[in-house]
């Protein structure tokens, strides 16, 4: 489903990735572990096709995205979705305009149907009209993974995205984000520098050693 092959990345002088290989199968949720700078976000903003690389390619679904470190897709025509750890939520928009902004292609209709169903997976229903700013750091980061489904992505990134939550939130959030991508069936990748979170949430963990990934 999804095929990283010989990814390098560097920085002027600096070696971050060399020789990182990762394959996935549709459905797997993988966590990726590593030290602060290790390449953890480097490697997921590649394969999101935000950032160049020395050397490497994606495939999705056997269509190829980027190949010797040059990308063949647009970032926004490859189907990933991306969860942050500031949520990115716009704050002068209510729930409902949030979840649906990336699918106005719809009719009004099947985005009311479409954030329905979203809010039910997310346990969250009734909250269409409240702004960002009505809603615990948890429900935020909930409505994030919900916009970023909503365009039925193939493949789901998550940058840290319950680092600034405190423990209690954190580890209860953790549990939910799993079930929910796993009702999704959505392939998803985890970063974090928290092993006892990878081990939690994932069905597979990586980290990266020496600049290239070992499966544990």
């Amino acid at each position: 489903m999804l095929t990283v092959s010989d990814l390098k990345v560097s920085f002027e002088d600096n070696h971050v990735l060399d020789g990182f290989n990762l394959n996935l199968e549709s459905g797997d949720i993988f966590a990726l572990l590593g030290d602060s700078g290790s390449g953890k976000s480097s490697a997921l903003r590649f394969i999101a096709g935000l950032e160049r690389a020395q050397l490497g390619s994606v495939a999705l679904d056997g269509h190829s995205l980027s190949d010797g470190g040059a990308h063949s897709v647009k970032p926004e025509l490859r189907e990933i979705g991306m969860v942050f750890q500031d949520y990115a939520l716009f704050p002068h928009m209510t729930v409902f305009e949030n979840i649906s902004f990336g699918i106005n292609q719809l009719s009004k209709k099947e985005r009311i149907e479409k954030v329905k169903n979203l809010l039910d997976l997310i346990s969250l229903s009734g909250i269409e009209k409240k702004y960002p700013h009505q809603l615990s750091g948890g429900e935020q980061q909930r409505v994030s993974l919900a916009r970023s489904l909503a365009t039925s992505p193939k493949l789901l990134l998550l940058d840290e995205p319950f680092s600034s939550l405190d423990k209690s939130n954190r580890d209860q959030l953790v549990k939910q984000v799993r079930e929910i991508l796993k009702n999704a069936g959505v392939t998803s990748i985890l970063v974090t520098h928290d092993e006892t979170e990878a081990e939690v949430f994932a069905d597979k963990v990586g980290i990266i050693n020496k600049k290239k990934l070992l499966i544990k």
